[in-house]
C-alpha cells in the first residue's frame, strides 16, 4: 500500500511539472527520470552547479507558476528580473569593456570634447584618502584631467586610429599611452571610491559619447570577445614614475576576463519555456548590455526589449551625448526599483516573481517587491546592505520561510559552486558570510 501511494504521489508531481504523462491516470513506471520527462517545448532547469536547495526552490517555483501550473495565465505572465554583472555573468561587462576601450583606443572624441567629458558632474573635492598618490598627496579631478588630457590629446594626433598616422603597436610604447591607460582608470576607481553612486556610476558610459548604437555594439562585440576568451586574473596599473604629471603617480587594481554562467543561461531558457518572462535591470551602458543579453553568439537570447540599463540622451543623428537621458532613472540602488516600477509593474499590473543580484546596487530590487517570491543572490561574500540580505538567506537555508537565496561561485574560475558558499579571489577557503 505504502509502495502504492509512493508512486501516485510520483505521478501527481509529473502532472504538475510537465503535463499530462500517460493521461495522469497512470502511475509511472519505476525508475522513470523525472528530470528527463518534457512535453512540446517545456524545459527542465538543469542541476549543473546550482547548489541543491537553490535548484529544488527554482524549480518548485518553476513548477508552481509555469506554463503547466493549474493557475496559470498566458495573460498574466509572471516575470524575473535579474542584474547583469556578476549575477548573469561573471565579472563587470563595462569594467572589462573600459579597460579594452582604453588599451585599444576606441573613442570618437576631440581632445576638446575628451577634456569636457571626463570632466561631467565630478566634483572638484580631493578624492578619497585611499586613493592618494604614491607619495601620499591628495588627487581630484582638477590634477589628474590635465594629465590625461595631455596624453589624450598625444594620441589623437599621432594614432592613425584616431587624426594620427601610427600604428597601435607603435603608440603603446610611447609614456603618454601607459600614463593615458593608467590614469583613466585610476580616475574611474577614484571616482567610484570618492562619490556617491549617482556621480560614478554614469560616468564610465560618457566615454561612449561621439559614437552611434551601431558603433557602440561594435565596441561592445569586441570587447565581449577578447574578455570571455582572456584569462581570469587581476593586475596592478602604475603611472610612470618618469612622468608624474600633474596628478604623481597612481595606481589601480583591475580583474580581467569575463565569463558566462551556463546556470544563468540554462535558468532564463527555462523560464522563459515555461511561460515566464526574463528581464534584465543593469548599472551598465543599454548598448552593451542589450549586445551580451541579446546576441545569440553569447548564449542567454533575451530579447533586448527585455534589457533596462542606464540610457544616454542622442542627438538627431543618434550620436551619444554625455548626457543622461531624461525621463529615466539611473538603473542602480533605488533607482532599479523606480524603474522596474515605471516600465513592468506598471505593464503587468503585479510585482516580479524572482529577482536576481549581488551587490548593494541590487538590494533595493532585491527587498522592496513584497509579493516577490523569490530572490537570488550571487554570493560574493560582501559586507553593507548586500551582507545583511545574505545573512538573512544563510540563517534560513532550506526552511519553509526562505525567500533569499545564497549561490556560491569560485571568483578563481569564474563559475558557479554547487554549494552556497564561495571562494574568493586567490583563495581556496570557502565562506559563506563576511
Amino acid at each position: 500500500m505504502m509502495n502504492k501511494q509512493k508512486v501516485l504521489t510520483i505521478a501527481t508531481l509529473v502532472c504538475l511539472t510537465i503535463g499530462t504523462f500517460a493521461g495522469c491516470g497512470a502511475e509511472v513506471p519505476k525508475g522513470t527520470n523525472v528530470s528527463t520527462l518534457q512535453q512540446g517545448s517545456i524545459k527542465q532547469l538543469q542541476k549543473n552547479n546550482w547548489s541543491e536547495n537553490n535548484y529544488n526552490k527554482i524549480n518548485k517555483l518553476i513548477v508552481e507558476n509555469g506554463i503547466n501550473s493549474p493557475g496559470y495565465n498566458k495573460d498574466k505572465r509572471p516575470y524575473l528580473v535579474s542584474d547583469w554583472d556578476n549575477t548573469t555573468a561573471f565579472n563587470d561587462a563595462e569594467e572589462t569593456l573600459l579597460m579594452y576601450q582604453l588599451r585599444n583606443l576606441e573613442f570618437k572624441m576631440t581632445p576638446e570634447k575628451f577634456a569636457q567629458v571626463i570632466r561631467t558632474n565630478i566634483p572638484k573635492d580631493n578624492f578619497a584618502k585611499e586613493c592618494n598618490n604614491k607619495d601620499g598627496k591628495p588627487v581630484n579631478i582638477d590634477l589628474i584631467a590635465q594629465d590625461i588630457n595631455s596624453d589624450y590629446e598625444y594620441l589623437y594626433k599621432n594614432y592613425k586610429g584616431l587624426a594620427g598616422e601610427k600604428s597601435l603597436d607603435e603608440i603603446k610604447v610611447t609614456p603618454e599611452y601607459q600614463n593615458f591607460v593608467a590614469k583613466t582608470r585610476y580616475l574611474y576607481e577614484a571616482i567610484g571610491e570618492s562619490f556617491s553612486s549617482d556621480i560614478s556610476y554614469p560616468w564610465v558610459t560618457y566615454l561612449f559619447t561621439g559614437m552611434n548604437e551601431k558603433e557602440a555594439r561594435i565596441l561592445a562585440r569586441k570587447s565581449l570577445d577578447f574578455n570571455l576568451a582572456d584569462t581570469v586574473s587581476k593586475e596592478t596599473i602604475q603611472s610612470l614614475s618618469s612622468a608624474p604629471g600633474k596628478a604623481g603617480v597612481v595606481s589601480v587594481t583591475v580583474t580581467h576576463g569575463l565569463r558566462s554562467f551556463q546556470e544563468q543561461q540554462d535558468l532564463y531558457k527555462t523560464l522563459m519555456s515555461n511561460g515566464i518572462d526574463v528581464y534584465i535591470c543593469s548599472a551598465s551602458f543599454v548598448d552593451l548590455v542589450k549586445e551580451f543579453a541579446s546576441n545569440p553568439n553569447y548564449g542567454y537570447n533575451i530579447p533586448e526589449q527585455n534589457v533596462l540599463a542606464m540610457e544616454l540622451e542622442r542627438d538627431d543623428n543618434g550620436i551619444i551625448k554625455n548626457e543622461f537621458r531624461k525621463g529615466y532613472d539611473q538603473t542602480q540602488s533605488v533607482g532599479k526599483t523606480k524603474t522596474i516600477e515605471k516600465f513592468l509593474v506598471s505593464k503587468y499590473g503585479y510585482e516580479p516573481i524572482m529577482v536576481s543580484g549581488d551587490s548593494d546596487g541590487d538590494v533595493y530590487m532585491l527587498k522592496d517587491f513584497k509579493t516577490t517570491k523569490l530572490g537570488l543572490v550571487l554570493n560574493r561574500v560582501k559586507g553593507g546592505k548586500t551582507g545583511e540580505i545574505s545573512k538573512i538567506a544563510s540563517e534560513t537555508i532550506g526552511k519553509d520561510n526562505e525567500k533569499y537565496l545564497l549561490q556560491g561561485i569560485d571568483e578563481n574560475l569564474g563559475q558557479f559552486r554547487p554549494s552556497e558558499k564561495s571562494v574568493l579571489f586567490n583563495q581556496h577557503e570557502e565562506k559563506l558570510i563576511k
